[in-house]
Formats: structure tokens, C-alpha cells, sequence
């Protein structure tokens, strides 16, 4: 797709080479306020002060340039700046490149063939998959996907913590519930919620007994070392929960080149914190200890009393076992924000350890999800998992649109609990509201799927053909043109900034624009039909190219 930024670029570079016969780097900018252009350019200023030139009569000149030959509408203000609005000679490529491709292509090479390799969602076997992990598999997915719109070679891996005290906790608490074990051949959701149960009474007795307490560390110790007496329990319940993971993993749209699992990374990660002690650490009182403090960080253990190696010690293992495997040029890890402290002082070790590795990583945190009911806590049971989760909205959407075939429900909940996720800013905790998710009137992954649906109804009912932008284009027209021709570098920045939540804003305010165009003029029995269809069928591009990018499927019908 045409960027119209880059358009003006050129266009502004074409016009000061003939003006001065020198080259210079352009900047464009998105003002605040479009009222006086959609693009602005300070390139007199800079161009004056070496060209000995008054910037406000360069600027002049160049627009007249800029404006006879490139057909651009252009003002200058202030010392020397150059206000730019999109031309009908643009708009016309536009809808001309758009009419001819399938689905838009994005040609920005911010990240072209670089090895990005994104690391998310991360749920521990024997645990529920909550909301949180549906959270950070919903930011990781659509960041994968506007990665690879701009060039990206993309892989996708999962990172789960299959040893370690959790697990000894749900291993005993199956010991303990083993006549309420399902069979080999129940439903994986039951398996899932026997496992759920066999964690929250393993946590709780781990908390409150020290018999208990006592057996948990031993049995640790056991699925550590994978001895016989419990390596097929503990092997059942490990496959029980990849099976299970797999399955909403299928729901969610998304697919992982490779799962990785503590119990690889932490005999790495133990023989790596033990070849740089006293270089990067130091043994304290048993344990083995990073002193975080001597940069400003937390003072942490990466290796316990007991010779265990913690979480730090097992993400430095991880980190030199995906280079192996894809050599990468980036390496992006998702969390949530409740470990940013824990990130800080892992990407320091590691940077004394391996800088090489510290330089190519990113550590991206969201918010918590909460319910009116609070926090979520897997330790105590009360917790709200992803199948309940998208389970209850399926429920409400049945409940409000009867009419909607059994088909589509499952692809409008998805995108409901996605679009409802990705909104907001990263960082920020969500309160996550169960009816407004699902509302086809609002700010909603439903209405952008609503709309796009009824860009296709409309379609269906007229002939597309290639359409000449008319010379009395209504304000509703006008608006639509210029926000489609603002994707490109809404989809640039929403990658390079690692933000969702930027073309969620503008896919709403693009479906907002077209639904009011809709109710405001007839698009196929009145004026200017042809090209009121070609714009209907650029905003329904647009639109279900911008939803798959978010990981939301867009249903041509609803």
C-alpha cells in the first residue's frame, strides 16, 4: 500500500533537489492539530542555515514547487515551516492500488529480514492458563504480526516453567487426590481443572503445614532429578497441560515455533551462574547471589541453599539456548509488569556475562487484568481461567444476538476478549468488563467485526469497478480517504513502538468515520456509487487487514 508519508517525502526531496540541486534528509511530522495540513516538514529551516537562504522565503519557493508539480495542497507558516494535505491525485492511486490486491500489503522495511524472535504468553504446566496468560499471548501474537507486516523474520516461542516448587506443589496435591483423577480419555478441560485443584491444595499446604512443607521440597527434588517413582506422574500431568494449552492455543490463532521448558534452561543457567562466581557472583550463606544493589537494581539468588538454580539463573540459560536455535538480531520477551524489578537486575547479569546477547533483548511488560472482584490468584484456586473466560462471553453473545450463527460466535469472543486487551496501553492494569467487550456500538473488537461485515454486505448488493475520485467529495468522504491513507504509518508505528493500542485507536476511528458516512449517504443507488463502493471496499480492507494484524479474525458475515 502506498504510504502516503513516504509519498510526501519524495515529493518534498524532488522539489529542494530542483531548487538547490542539493540533498538533504527530510523529516515529516504528524501535527497535533491537522487543521492547516495532514504532514509538516521544518525542512527550510534546516535547509536555510546551510544554504545562507531566508528559511520563510525557501519554504515558499519550495511550495509552489511542491504544489505545481506534485499537485500537494501546501501552506507555509511561522519562520518556515511547510503545512502539506493529501491531493485527489494521491487519493485516486490510493483506491487504485487498493482495488487491485486481495488483501493490503504494507511495504515499510523498518525490520526488513531482521531475526526478531518473540517470546510470550509463558503459562507453567500443572497451572491454569488465567487471563493474564491469555493477556500476554494476545500482545505477543499481535506484536509478532506487526513485526512481520514490516519485514520481519518472526519466530514465536513459549517459555514454561516445567520444574520447580509449583510443580512439586501440583505433583503432591495429584498424590493426594489420585481417586479424583480423570481418565487418559477424559476432556482436556477436565484434566485442566484436576490440575487446577491438585496445585491450589498442594500451595495452600505448602503454606500452612511443615509436613507438608517438607515432602513438597523433597518431592522437588525427585522431579528435578526424574526419578522413576514419580517421573510418570509428573510426565501425565506436564502432557495433560501441553495438550490442553494446545487446544486454546488453536482457539486464540496462534502457533509457537518452539516451546522451550525450565528444566532445559536450568542446568544451563546453573553451569553459567557457577563459571562467572566471583566474576558477576558471589556465594552467600549457601546460596549463590547477585549483588543488584551495587548497580542501583534488587540483590537476588540464582542459585539456592539446596544447589536449585532459581528463575534468574534458568532466563540465563534461555537466553544463549534461542540464539542457538534462530541466531536472532532481536530478542523480545513479554510479561507481565509484577517482574519488571526481576527483568532489570536478569538483563544486568547477563550483560556482564553475555553483553552481546543484553544488547539484542527487549523486555515488554503489560498491566494486570482485574476483575470488579479483584486480582487474580492461582495459589488460592480463585482464579479465572481463559476457557471460562471466553466461555462467558461466547454465553452473553449468544444471550444478545440469538440470530448469530453457532460459526462466527467463537471468532466475535475472540476478538472480543483481544480487542478489550489490546486497547489499552501496555503497563497500565485493565479492568476488564465482560458486557462492554461485547458491544457491537462501542469501542469493541464485535463492532470493528460489525462493520467490516457490513462493508462486505454492502458490496455484495453492487459492481466494483475502478472509480475516479470526484471533484465534490463530502466531508464524510473526505475523512474516510485521509484516515485509510494514514495506515501504512499507523501500522510502522504501532510496530516499532511495540504498540497494539495505537492502531486499535485508529481502526475505531476509522469504523466510527465509515459507519457515519453510511447513515449520512447512499452508497449504491446515489451519488458517485462507483466510487463510493471502492471506498466501502478500501475501508473493509483496511479494516480486516488491521484486525488480523491485532490476531482478530474478521467474519464477512454476522
Amino acid at each position: 500500500m502506498i504510504s502516503q508519508k513516504e509519498y510526501i517525502k519524495d515529493s518534498v526531496e524532488k522539489a529542494l533537489k530542483k531548487l538547490t540541486e542539493e540533498s538533504f534528509e527530510v523529516e515529516i511530522a504528524t501535527p497535533i492539530s491537522r487543521e492547516n495540513g495532514d504532514y509538516t516538514t521544518n525542512i527550510a529551516l534546516k535547509a536555510a542555515k546551510k544554504l545562507n537562504a531566508n528559511p520563510k522565503e525557501l519554504a515558499e519557493k519550495l511550495s509552489k514547487i511542491i504544489k505545481d508539480e506534485f499537485k500537494l495542497e501546501v501552506n507555509t507558516a511561522g519562520p518556515g515551516f511547510i503545512n502539506i494535505k493529501s491531493s485527489k491525485d494521491f487519493f485516486g492511486k490510493l483506491l487504485d492500488e487498493i482495488s487491485t490486491e486481495e488483501t493490503i500489503k504494507l511495504n515499510s522495511k523498518e525490520y526488513q529480514d531482521k531475526k526478531i524472535v518473540v517470546e510470550y504468553t509463558d503459562p507453567n504446566p500443572f497451572k491454569e492458563f488465567h487471563i493474564g496468560h491469555l493477556y500476554s499471548n494476545t500482545v505477543g501474537e499481535s506484536i509478532s504480526r506487526l513485526l512481520e507486516a514490516q519485514g520481519g523474520l518472526v519466530k514465536r516461542v513459549c517459555y514454561q516453567g516445567d520444574v520447580g516448587v509449583h510443580v512439586a506443589k501440583a505433583v503432591w496435591g495429584m498424590i493426594k487426590l489420585k481417586d479424583e483423577m480423570p481418565k487418559d480419555s477424559s476432556p482436556l478441560s477436565e484434566k485442566a481443572q484436576f490440575l487446577g485443584k491438585a496445585y491450589a491444595l498442594g500451595a495452600k499446604a505448602y503454606e500452612e503445614g511443615e509436613s507438608a512443607k517438607k515432602e513438597i521440597n523433597e518431592l522437588n527434588g525427585k522431579i528435578y532429578r526424574q526419578e522413576e517413582d514419580i517421573k510418570e506422574l509428573y510426565l501425565k500431568g506436564k502432557n495433560w497441560s501441553l495438550e490442553y494449552f494446545d487446544s486454546l492455543y488453536k482457539k486464540l490463532g496462534t502457533r509457537f515455533d518452539k516451546l522451550y521448558f525450565e528444566s532445559e534452561a536450568g542446568q544451563l543457567g546453573l553451569e553459567t551462574v557457577k563459571q562467572n562466581i566471583p566474576k558477576v557472583f558471589i556465594e552467600d550463606q549457601g546460596a549463590v547471589i547477585f549483588k543488584g544493589d551495587e548497580f542501583g537494581l534488587h540483590t537476588r539468588v540464582f542459585i539456592n541453599s539446596q544447589g536449585f538454580p532459581t528463575y534468574e539463573a534458568k532466563e540465563l540459560g534461555l537466553a544463549p539456548l534461542k540464539y542457538k536455535d534462530f541466531a536472532y538480531d532481536k530478542s523480545i520477551i513479554i510479561t507481565g509488569n509484577e517482574i519488571n524489578e526481576y527483568f532489570k537486575v536478569l538483563l544486568k547479569a547477563l550483560s556482564l556475562i553475555r553483553p552481546d546477547l543484553s544488547e539484542k533483548t527487549s523486555h515488554i511488560s503489560h498491566g494486570m487484568v482485574r476483575l470488579p472482584t479483584g486480582k487474580m490468584s492461582s495459589r488460592s484456586g480463585d482464579v479465572l481461567t481463559a476457557e471460562v473466560m471466553l466461555f462467558e462471553i461466547e454465553k452473553k453473545l449468544k444471550e444478545k444476538f440469538p440470530e448469530v450463527e453457532e460459526d462466527k460466535i467463537s471468532a466475535i469472543s475472540v476478538g472480543a476478549v483481544k480487542y478489550g486487551l489490546l486497547k489499552s496501553s501496555l503497563g497500565k492494569d485493565i479492568i476488564f468488563d465482560l458486557d462492554e467487550s461485547i458491544s457491537i456500538s462501542g469501542n469493541s473488537g464485535p463492532y470493528l467485526q460489525y462493520t467490516y461485515a457490513r462493508t462486505q454486505s454492502i458490496l455484495a448488493k453492487g459492481n466494483l469497478s475502478n472509480a475516479q475520485i470526484p471533484d465534490n467529495l463530502n466531508d464524510e468522504e473526505e475523512n474516510l480517504l485521509r484516515i485509510i491513507s494514514h495506515f501504512p504509518e499507523i501500522a510502522e508505528d504501532s510496530a516499532k513502538n511495540f504498540s497494539p493500542s495505537t492502531l486499535c485507536t485508529y481502526l475505531f476511528e476509522l469504523a466510527q468515520n465509515f459507519n457515519l458516512f453510511y447513515q449520512k449517504h447512499k452508497v449504491i443507488a446515489g451519488e458517485n456509487a462507483e466510487f463510493r463502493l471502492a471506498l466501502t471496499s478500501a475501508v473493509g480492507k483496511v479494516l480486516k487487514t488491521g484486525l488480523n494484524l491485532l490476531g482478530i479474525e474478521a467474519p464477512s458475515k454476522i
